[in-house]
């Protein structure tokens, strides 16, 4: 066994492995069931920290009572960076160490509920094969919001994108995680196996909607009969999944050393989670709801409160952390005029368009996020946050700013923090420090954003993001009105001028 340990500063660190489990120390949870004995019923697609802390961790507390044994995950990706992840999680036995950070504080669990990786390749071969396969009854997805080849006015299927073209055209080689899908769903229903369900667990509302319409549309395009076939046969439930989830970098495999715990790539969380589920899986499911899931066909009001609330929420703050510098979220929360802002904000123009759910209204909802923003055992940063505004706003803000503009309600709010995303864009901070590249489109962001400085109504009028709410008169004199002020008098002034308001 010493062959599998490492000394690091004087002490024995467990490098994390099967054959080491027992060596763990004993604060440490671990798998209690036989990992050997557990067969797979599920391929997740995009194995990042989220899915490790959320989903996966769902299943593990399943079996640690001995339930959905024949349920285990096998990890997938499409993209050359999941290579990487692969190789990490193929040499650790696909074993993460989960760590809770709470102002109670911090504890370690090392979840086994992954079991294997698939190969990442061109023309995804490995992946159709295995998701051909009858035992796998669920397709799960976490690939980001931006990853649904969507039409950012309409929202629509993007039938032009470039990977979407190859696979219609070469669908026995998809690039895409959806040209795997179909090609995988034409395999068994040539061969008599079924369908199995796509889950999409990705900040979407409506996800499992959206899942289909690019599986469906992208069948279309290839083969309408195949598409035909999926329509009627295979489900997509949608999903409300809600844990934070910082990046993993040297202080996290550090605090995990701190455990006695060698990981190459452990995850960090909160203790809060939520999961919310649309009980629509054709080929069965495992009972999430007996480790703390809920099934609901009201999954759109839970998803409404969350995504507004809490996805929009960060957006709220996280550029205005970036301009003034502000390095984690905790420390928004922290700082005077960004927590005046999400609360104000919050309250006057989002909560007002979410509907209360079993046990939650949307003001007690408020408090409950401003609470998790505000932990500061969560390292969440800014930057991460703020990473794909042109995604992020677009489904996150932007609906809420349109419900607003048709109730005539306040849109002074959103409209700030349109203002404050536009010039976080110009790629600098107040203080003239850089903004690194922080978005799939930053070139195309920035060129606009800085043109945005003498003629602000440049910004609005970029279609894809803002289609008609760029000839909206309230919203762009708002937004004409603040991203001026931002520029002349920085992102400080215009906090406090907005905060000290006392309603608009």
């Amino acid at each position: 066994m010493d062959e599998l340990n490492v000394r690091t500063r004087g002490n024995t660190m467990i490098q994390l492995g099967n054959e080491t489990l027992a060596d763990l120390p004993a604060s440490v949870g671990r798998p209690q069931y036989d990992r050997g004995s557990l067969t797979p019923g599920i391929v997740h697609i995009g194995v990042g920290n989220f899915h490790r802390a959320h989903q996966a961790w769902y299943l593990h507390r399943l079996m640690q009572d001995g339930r959905a044994l024949d349920w285990a995950i096998i990890g997938a990706g499409v993209r050359p960076y999941d290579a990487a992840m692969r190789e990490k999680l193929l040499a650790q036995d696909c074993l993460t160490t989960l760590i809770e950070l709470d102002p109670e504080g911090t504890s370690a669990e090392v979840v086994g509920s992954m079991i294997d990786y698939l190969p990442v390749e061109e023309g995804n071969g490995a992946l159709i094969s295995r998701l051909a396969q009858p035992d796998i009854r669920i397709v799960s997805l976490t690939v980001t919001e931006g990853g649904y080849f969507l039409d950012p006015a309409s929202g629509g299927f993007d039938d032009g994108h470039a990977d979407i073209r190859h696979d219609a055209s070469h669908p026995d080689r998809p690039r895409t995680a959806f040209g795997a899908i179909v090609a995988a769903l034409k395999l068994r229903r040539e061969d008599g196996h079924g369908p199995f369900a796509v889950q999409s667990c990705d900040n979407l509302q409506g996800n499992g909607r959206i899942a289909r319409q690019t599986v469906v549309s992208l069948a279309r395009l290839s083969d309408p009969e195949l598409a035909a076939w999926i329509e009627d046969n295979v489900s997509f439930p949608n999903s409300m999944v809600d844990c934070i989830v910082p990046a993993t970098g040297a202080a996290e495999i550090a605090l995990a050393r701190s455990f006695g715990i060698d990981d190459a790539v452990p995850v960090t969380h909160e203790r809060f989670r939520q999961w919310v589920v649309e009980d629509d899986f054709c080929a069965g499911r495992p009972d999430w709801d007996h480790a703390g899931a809920t099934f609901s066909q009201a999954v759109h009001d839970y998803e409404t409160m969350k995504i507004r609330i809490l996805n929009a929420g960060h957006q709220v703050i996280a550029d205005a952390g970036e301009l003034l510098g502000v390095e984690t979220i905790a420390e928004c929360m922290a700082h005077p005029l960004i927590a005046a802002l999400f609360q104000k904000v919050e309250r006057e123009e989002i909560a007002p368009y979410v509907k209360p759910v079993p046990d939650m209204t949307p003001e007690a909802y408020v408090e409950l996020i401003g609470r998790r923003f505000g932990n500061p055992a969560i390292l969440d940063t800014a930057r991460r946050v703020a990473f794909d505004g042109s995604s992020r706003h677009t489904g996150f803000v932007l609906p809420i700013l349109r419900d607003a503009l048709a109730a005539g309600g306040s849109i002074e709010g959103l409209s700030l923090v349109e203002a404050l995303w536009a010039r976080m864009c110009a790629g600098t901070r107040d203080d003239g420090s850089v903004i690194e590249p922080n978005d799939p489109y930053w070139d195309d962001l920035t060129a606009v954003a800085r043109e945005a400085k003498k003629r602000p109504h440049a910004w609005l009028e970029q279609s894809g993001i803002y289609g008609d709410l760029a000839n909206d008169g309230r919203f762009s004199a708002a937004f004409e009105k603040w991203l001026g002020l931002i520029w002349s008098n920085g992102s400080d002034a215009a906090l406090r001028r907005y905060v000290s308001v006392a309603g608009d």
